[in-house]
């Protein structure tokens, strides 16, 4: 899947990114060559300009606001304008990029007509150590940078996740799941995605925190589209989430409407999943996700083909689902109950997830 092949230029690399575009690298992981003792580091984002002067744009923006009756300048208004923006940038094909680990720079493939480029940077596991020879660590998280022109003082930053192959990993969802969003109703969905602050599920933050803490990797899949990554980011970073892997959807507003921005999500939510536990062939999974949509009968057929490495299929319940009522019996058809949970609240699924994997809580731990 990420297969390039990069070659060392030794400072002589350099991003063809010009001063009125920009970069976004998304969160992702590295998985680990035993037999090579290297590292393949996935890395992704996108090349834009913003052309934030379009009176074009301006005045989608502007339809949308009258559309959703706001006034011009209220809050809501405002929000709406920096949610959209990045829907509407121009992307950038076609653009040489590299970017910098330590002292040394890694070409990467050029990007598509989305914007979008992604490659594996294969790095041999002694230049990402840290410690002494005798002593090597390897950092959960390794930061790079896009390489810009010596003139080009900007910071274009990332980071990516190095995962062993053995362990737990969360495979958690976002809306609805760990961000009040309301996807069932479709009017509350586009206020709550485009209009309003976005809001916490109560506790879950502390949940993965102490979960991070004790080892668990966690991977955000999600219907959401890229173009949503920046506010998402930041909206859980100030939640107090803990740095996780980003897989959400690729989307263009022209071709869809705003109702199919988080629209149906089966095939590339089994996709994104599935890609992430091949990639990780010795680690077990957790996934986490709600009953608003179509979470239930995701995981549970992924269970279904791969029982030893689903370890826990916890549902947030959004729509007064019951056990057993159709639906939650067929979605967990052939799956052990101690398995499966539907739940309303973070505590109702503390312990289940430290049992599952093996790792109780301390006491001073929960308490923070």
């Amino acid at each position: 899947m990420w297969l390039l092949n990069s070659l060392l230029l030794a400072g002589l690399s350099m991003s063809q990114i010009r001063d009125d575009e920009q970069v976004v690298f998304y969160p992702t992981y590295a998985t680990f060559d035993a037999q090579q003792r290297t590292w393949t580091l996935a890395i992704h984002g996108n090349i834009h300009e913003p052309d934030t002067d379009s009176r074009k744009r301006q005045a989608l923006i502007d339809s949308l606001r009258r559309s959703m009756q706001l006034k011009p300048n209220s809050r809501e208004a405002q929000t709406l304008i920096r949610r959209m923006r990045p829907f509407l940038v121009d992307n950038e094909r076609g653009k040489d990029i590299s970017v910098r680990i330590g002292d040394r720079e890694y070409p990467l493939e050029q990007s598509e007509s989305n914007g979008h480029f992604q490659g594996g940077l294969s790095i041999a596991a002694d230049l990402l150590e840290a410690g002494n020879a005798d002593e090597p660590v390897v950092p959960p998280w390794i930061r790079f940078q896009a390489v810009l022109p010596p003139k080009d003082k900007r910071l274009f930053a990332g980071q990516v996740r190095l995962i062993p192959d053995h362990g737990f990993s969360i495979i958690s969802d976002i809306d609805d799941t760990i961000k009040d969003t309301h996807v069932t109703d479709r009017h509350e969905m586009l206020a709550n995605t485009l209009l309003r602050d976005f809001r916490a599920v109560p506790d879950m933050a502390k949940l993965y925190q102490v979960a991070s803490r004790r080892g668990v990797a966690i991977h955000y899949v999600s219907g959401s589209p890229w173009q949503l990554y920046p506010p998402l980011a930041l909206f859980l970073r100030a939640e107090g989430f803990p740095d996780a892997t980003f897989h959400l959807k690729h989307y263009r507003i022209k071709d869809s409407s705003l109702l199919d921005m988080l629209g149906s999500q089966t095939q590339f939510k089994r996709q994104a999943i599935r890609e992430i536990m091949k990639a990780f062939p010795g680690r077990r999974f957790l996934l986490i996700g709600d009953s608003g949509e179509q979470d239930p009968e995701i995981y549970g057929q992924i269970a279904r083909t791969s029982p030893d490495r689903i370890v826990a299929i916890l549902i947030r319940n959004v729509t007064d689902e019951q056990p057993d009522n159709a639906r939650m019996i067929n979605a967990a058809d052939r799956i052990d109950r101690d398995r499966w949970r539907l739940f309303e609240d973070a505590a109702e699924i503390r312990d289940q997830i430290f049992t599952a994997v093996g790792a109780p809580v301390v006491e001073s731990e929960d308490a923070e």
